[in-house]
C-alpha cells in the first residue's frame, strides 16, 4: 500500500533536501508535485487543499527559509502535517513513549460493549476474531456475539473463527430474532464476568436506509462504548462517503481500515480522519487472526515519507520471537546449530512477508530495487524446506549428513542437492566466521555474514 505515493515523495524531498537555499517559488513548485501525488493516490481533494495551504504557511516562513538545512526543515512540516491529518494531536506522547499499553479501550464498563458495523465483503467476521485475540492477548476477558443474522453461515463462519482462538462466542438459535441475540449477549457478558463484548452486526449489500435504520435500533439496544467502522482500504474516496453515512446513523468512535497490506493508493487512510472526524483504530495487515495492529499516525506518516517504521518492526519482533534460544552465547561456544536456523525462519515467517517488513526498514526500498524481495522470500522458504527434511539428529550435526542423505534432504524438499551443499556451505563459512570473531561478541556487535542464513543475529 501507498508505494507510488511513498516513492514520488521520497525522489521530490530527496531533491529538496539537496537544495543549499530555498525560495518561495522552490516551495510552490515542491508543493505542486506534493498536491499531484496526494490527488492520483486518490485522497479527498478538500483534504489535499487544506493539507497544502497548511504545509506552504509554515514552509515559508522566515525560519524555515533562513535555516541552515531548510530541506529538512520542510520535510519535518510535512511529517508533522501528515501525522495530523492522519489523527495525531498536538502535544501527545508519539507512539514511541514506552508506555507499556498495547490496548487503547478504555474499560471505563465492565463489560466493555464495542460495535462491529460496515458494508458486506470488507472482512467485518474475520476483524471481529481479530479484534477479540488482539485484546485476549493483552489479558482481557473476551466474549463474541454473532448477529449477522443477513448472511448466510455468517454465524458459522464466526463461530470456526472463535473455535480457532478459543473465545466463547453467542450464536443465535434456529428462527432466533435479532433483538434476541443481543439480549442474549448482553446476558451473557454480565453473567460471564468478561471484559469485553464484541458485537458483529450484520454487513449491508449497500447504504440501504431500512437496513440503516436497523442499526440504529442495534445501538440503541446495547449502548455501546465503541463503535468501529470495518472499511476497505482498497475502495479509495468511497470508504469515506460510506465512513460519512454510518456516522450519520450510528456515532462512530473509531476506524478499523482492512486490507491495508494490498494495492490500495492510500486515499482512505489519508482522508478518512479529516472528512468524518473518527479515528482509524486499527490496521489489518493480512488475512491470519492474528493480523491486526494498532494505527499510529506518526508512524504511518514516516511510512509514507519513505522514513520506515522501525518502532512496528521491533515489536512484531518481540511479540512472534521466543527467548529459548540465544545465538550470542552459542556464538561464544561455538555451537550454533542449523536447529537453531529452523527455529528462526519460524519465528520470522510470523512477521510477515517480507516486502511489507523491508518497507517498514529505513533505507528498506532502497533494498528492494537493489534485489528482488519475492526471490529473497523463496530462497528462505527454500531454506526451511531444506532443514525441515533433515531428521532432528543432522539439524544437530551437520557432520552426519554425507551424500546419500543431502540427495534424500533434496528430494524430500522439491529442491536440488547443489541447493542443499549451498545452504550447507554458508552454514559451515559463518560458522567459522563467528568463531574468529567471537572475541569481539557481545562487545561493538558486527555484520551478519550470514547473509540472510541467520537473519535475527
Amino acid at each position: 500500500m501507498l508505494e507510488n505515493l511513498t516513492d514520488r515523495l521520497s525522489l521530490l524531498f530527496k531533491r529538496i533536501r539537496g537544495k543549499g537555499v530555498l525560495t518561495v517559488q522552490s516551495v510552490d513548485e515542491a508543493l505542486r508535485e506534493v498536491r499531484l501525488a496526494l490527488l492520483e493516490a486518490d485522497v479527498h481533494f478538500k483534504v489535499v487543499k487544506s493539507f497544502i495551504e497548511n504545509v506552504r504557511s509554515k514552509a515559508i516562513g522566515a525560519e524555515v527559509l533562513e535555516s541552515l538545512t531548510p530541506g529538512q526543515q520542510v520535510v519535518k512540516i510535512v511529517w508533522k502535517e501528515l501525522s495530523s491529518l492522519l489523527g495525531a494531536s498536538e502535544g501527545t506522547e508519539s507512539s514511541d513513549s514506552a508506555s507499556g499499553k498495547d490496548a487503547d479501550i478504555l474499560f471505563k464498563n465492565i463489560p466493555t460493549k464495542v460495535m462491529l458495523v460496515g458494508l458486506q465483503g470488507t472482512g467485518k467476521t474475520t476483524t471481529a476474531a481479530k479484534l477479540a485475540l488482539f485484546y485476549k492477548k493483552a489479558g482481557k476477558k473476551v466474549l463474541l456475539v454473532a448477529t449477522d443474522l443477513k448472511r448466510p453461515a455468517a454465524c458459522d463462519q464466526l463461530r470456526t473463527l472463535a473455535e480457532s482462538i478459543q473465545i466463547p462466542i453467542i450464536l443465535p438459535e434456529e428462527n432466533s430474532q435479532l433483538f434476541s441475540v443481543v439480549e442474549k449477549g448482553l446476558e451473557a457478558g454480565v453473567a460471564q464476568g468478561v471484559d469485553l463484548v464484541i458485537f458483529d452486526t450484520a454487513g449491508r449489500i449497500e447504504l440501504d436506509s431500512d437496513l440503516m435504520d436497523e442499526l440504529g435500533s442495534i445501538e440503541s439496544k446495547v449502548s455501546p462504548d465503541e463503535v468501529f467502522l470495518v472499511a476497505d482500504a482498497m475502495t479509495g474516496q468511497s470508504a469515506v462517503h460510506v465512513a460519512e453515512r454510518f456516522h450519520q446513523v450510528v456515532k462512530l468512535t473509531g476506524i478499523i481500515l482492512t486490507k491495508v497490506e494490498g494495492d490500495a493508493r492510500g486515499g482512505a487512510m489519508l482522508s478518512i480522519r479529516s472528512i468524518t472526524g473518527a479515528p482509524i483504530r486499527y490496521i489489518g495487515v493480512g488475512e491470519k487472526v492474528t493480523a491486526l495492529e494498532r494505527f499510529y499516525p506518526d508512524r504511518m506518516a514516516s511510512r509514507i515519507l519513505g522514513m520506515g517504521d522501525i518502532l512496528s518492526v521491533v515489536e512484531r519482533a518481540q511479540k512472534n520471537f521466543t527467548h529459548s534460544v540465544k545465538p550470542i552465547e552459542k556464538i561464544k561456544s561455538n555451537e550454533l546449530t542449523l536447529e537453531d536456523f529452523l527455529e528462526q525462519l519460524t519465528q520470522i515467517k510470523k512477521m510477515g512477508n517480507l516486502t511489507e517488513i523491508l518497507n517498514m526498514i529505513p533505507g528498506g526500498r532502497g533494498m528492494m530495487k537493489q534485489s528482488n524481495p519475492n526471490q529473497m522470500e523463496k530462497e528462505l522458504r527454500y531454506n526451511e524446506a531444506i532443514l525441515s527434511s533433515m531428521t532432528r539428529q543432522e539439524r544437530h550435526d551437520p557432520d552426519r549428513i554425507n551424500g546419500s542423505c543431502r540427495l534424500r534432504i533434496a528430494k524430500g524438499s522439491g529442491t536440488s542437492v547443489e541447493q542443499v551443499n549451498r545452504l550447507l556451505k554458508q552454514f559451515y563459512q559463518a560458522k567459522k566466521m563467528f568463531k574468529t570473531m567471537s572475541v569481539g561478541v557481545g562487545k561493538r556487535g558486527f555484520r551478519n555474514p550470514f547473509g540472510g542464513l541467520f537473519p535475527s543475529i
